[in-house]
């Protein structure tokens, strides 16, 4: 991805034929698709990360009333079963492939904290690259464009 961008600062687009502007206008294409897709995903993490700090809020820290203590624990998708927690000081928290590790309610609501942070941080990278990889393909088709019309001008003369 970088190279595109290094090759772009070392070389002028109007020495680059047609077809070279064609393939690193479709590179570029590729690229924003990927960075697309990496953003959807990074925006759902970041949202999971944010809903699971607002379920930490639901819960009394310290409290023994079995109300206090209830709560829906999904059994599949759309199908969940009233269950009450044990112990309302602590959580189990998913730290990625298939480990959980137990924290306090503030420990946890540190950790996702931190975990959104670091998504938008990784987001606002990728938005800089799209801006990036944008500004680019936008020149590269400037330049397709304004081959394509001289060409047909030439055509049109012959």
């Amino acid at each position: 991805m970088a190279e595109i961008s290094t090759l772009l600062h070392q070389v002028d687009l109007t020495t680059l034929n047609l077809q070279k502007l064609t393939m690193l206008k479709q590179e570029l294409d590729q690229e924003l698709n990927i960075f697309h897709d990496s953003m959807q995903k990074l925006l759902i993490a970041r949202n999971r990360f944010q809903e699971s700090g607002q379920c930490l809020d639901q819960i009394s820290p310290g409290s023994t009333h079995y109300t206090d203590n209830e709560i829906l624990v999904p059994l599949t998708g759309c199908m969940y079963v009233v269950g009450k927690l044990a112990d309302t000081n602590n959580v189990l928290v998913d730290i990625g492939t298939g480990y959980y590790a137990q924290k306090s309610l503030p420990d946890a609501k540190d950790y996702f904290t931190r975990r959104m942070n670091y998504v938008k941080e990784q987001m606002d990278k990728i938005q800089q690259l799209v801006l990036d990889r944008n500004r680019i393909r936008n020149a590269v088709v400037v330049e397709i464009e304004t081959r394509t019309k001289l060409q047909n001008q030439v055509q049109k003369v012959k």
